[in-house]
This record gives C-alpha cells, structure tokens and sequence, in this order.
C-alpha cells in the first residue's frame, strides 16, 4: 500500500527506487506497468507535444509499447534463441536480432551453442543459466528500444561477473531514455539522476546519491549497513 506517493520525472532521467522489502518498490513499477490498477491518484506519461496522459485512459496495448520491462524473473518461450529475441519487435530481421545480442554482449555466448541463433530452448529456459537467460531478455527489450525503461531487481540473481556485463548492457540500453531502476545492491545505482527512498509505502527522501549520503539519513542508514556487510 502506498501513501501520498507523488513525484515528477522528466524525460531521459534515470530514477532509482531503494528501501527495504515492502517499502513499496515493486508496487509502483507494477502501478506503472498496470499489472493493477490504482485504487486513487494518477499516473501521467507525457507526450511528444507535451500533452498528459492518464495511463488508466490508454489501452494495454499502448501503455506497454512504451515500455521495456525487466523484472526479476527473465521470461523465456519454448523456442529458438533468434525467435526469443524476436519477441521484442516481430518485424526485425535475424541482422537485426544479431546486432541487438552483440550490443548486450549475448552474442558470443549463443554463438558457442551448437546451433548458435537457431539453438532451441525450452519454456523457461531451462538449458541456459540465469545471466544469459537475462542477456537474452535485454537483448529484446534492446530490439524494440522503448522510450521507457522499467529494470525490477534485474541483477539480483547473477554472479557479480555476469552482472558487470548486465550493467553495461542496461547503461546502453539507457541513454536518452526514461529510466526506472529498483535496485538490491545500491552501488548499481550512484549515478542515478534522482533516488526515490522508500519507507513502509512512503517517499521519505529523495535525490541523488551524494546528496542523500551528506543528510545522513534513512538513504545513508542502509547504504552503510550493506556496505558494512559486504
């Protein structure tokens, strides 16, 4: 449950989202997404002339080819490697397909498989481990490239090598885009343009990492607390 939520992003920010499990993260990203609907307020995305638009207004359709969304389970099909990624936009072509695996660094893996892009995978992706199950969903998202970016905890299941080469991919993936990151380990988010920190369904502070570490607040609280651990 939220509660009196209310924050303004303009184009092209990446904004991070951090606090403890339950503060409210995973409900905005799904708020956002419309996996629910709201129950009060409103959610505006801003168009190219400037106009707003309430998303509870648009249809599914139109709200979620805007997005690109990672959540923290990579969803593969029954299929090849070419047509998993293909999924993201259905009209490209295997070039184009290639060239958006090469830009998320999956390509030298799939060309190590047997049957390199055409190599078939089952339902959920049983065969592949879960960074390159996540490279490969990247690669989909890098393949329709929506204004905007929704990325719920998308590394925090994978080695810290694999998940160096995810941040890269996704870093990439988000210039010049509108950005939401919700982040498990907070040193993947210092260079975000605006932190949300959240708290039992509230914004209690916001800005950016420098900013929120000199106030010594709840932000620097469990920064330091999950550095002191690590």
């Amino acid at each position: 449950m939220l509660h009196d939520v209310n924050f303004h992003i303009r184009p092209g920010e990446s904004i991070a989202l951090v606090g403890p499990t339950g503060a409210g993260k995973s409900t905005v990203v799904n708020l956002l997404c419309r996996f629910y609907n709201l129950s009060g307020g409103r959610i505006l995305l801003a168009a190219e002339d400037g106009a707003e638009h309430d998303i509870s207004a648009c249809t599914l359709h139109s709200l979620r080819s805007q997005l690109g969304i990672m959540l923290q389970d990579s969803f593969i099909f029954s299929g090849t490697i070419m047509d998993n990624i293909r999924y993201g936009r259905l009209d490209a072509t295997d070039q184009e397909v290639e060239a958006a695996a090469r830009a998320v660094r999956a390509h030298d893996f799939i060309s190590q498989m047997d049957m390199g892009y055409d190599t078939v995978v089952g339902e959920r992706g049983g065969s592949l481990s879960q960074g390159q199950k996540q490279l490969l969903c990247i690669a989909r998202v890098m393949l329709c490239l929506p204004p905007v970016l929704i990325l719920d905890e998308a590394t925090s299941s994978i080695d810290t090598r694999t998940e160096i080469r995810v941040q890269k991919a996704f870093a990439r993936m988000m210039e010049g885009r509108t950005s939401f990151i919700v982040a498990h380990r907070l040193s993947t988010i210092r260079e975000a343009d605006v932190i949300l920190v959240m708290k039992a369904g509230h914004i209690v502070e916001q800005g950016r990492h420098e900013e929120l570490l000199k106030k010594n607040g709840f932000y620097a609280e469990i920064y330091n607390s999950q550095f002191a651990v690590e």
